[in-house]
């Protein structure tokens, strides 16, 4: 049985200064990400494309997704398994190559979660679980560049 999902997003370009794109850095990078009852997402270019630091960028946000889909992997894993995690937190990390025509693309992203677990005799049973976990996630499943994981575990005893 084929399960299908549908997504869609609004994207609006709020960067137009008065004279478009008439130059490479006469336009604002400025975005909205927006769907149907969710908060917006103010986005821009990174920094060194011209873009607004205090926006997101895409490369933050892929960088998010992966993160996210991990860790809700992840949640779902433990439940099944019987593993109770009571705290969960990550700091990904990741490369981008530019290329000389002005393009680029991710050579590898790094995820560091960090996973604290009710029981300490389920360590190793809750360690297991990122293995699993990575192989579900459908956003890690969906680029072409490794998805690296270096978990740390903790327990509350």
């Amino acid at each position: 049985m084929k399960l299908e999902h549908a997504y869609a997003i609004d994207l609006q370009w709020t960067g137009n200064r008065g004279t478009g794109t008439s130059g490479y850095k006469d336009y604002g990078r400025d975005h909205v990400v927006s769907t149907a009852d969710k908060h917006s997402i103010e986005g821009s270019a990174d920094r060194a494309f011209f873009g607004d630091r205090d926006r997101w960028n895409p490369e933050e946000l892929l960088l998010a997704a992966l993160s996210q889909c991990h860790m809700l992997s992840y949640l779902a894993e433990a439940a099944r398994a019987g593993v109770v995690v009571v705290g969960y937190t990550d700091a990904a990390t990741g490369t981008m190559e530019q290329t000389g025509n002005g393009g680029g693309h991710f050579t590898e992203v790094t995820l560091h979660p960090r996973v604290t677990i009710a029981d300490p005799a389920q360590q190793e049973l809750a360690a297991s679980l990122h293995a699993p976990a990575a192989e579900k996630c459908f956003i890690a499943a969906s680029v072409n560049f490794p998805v690296r994981h270096a978990p740390e575990l903790l327990t509350l005893a």
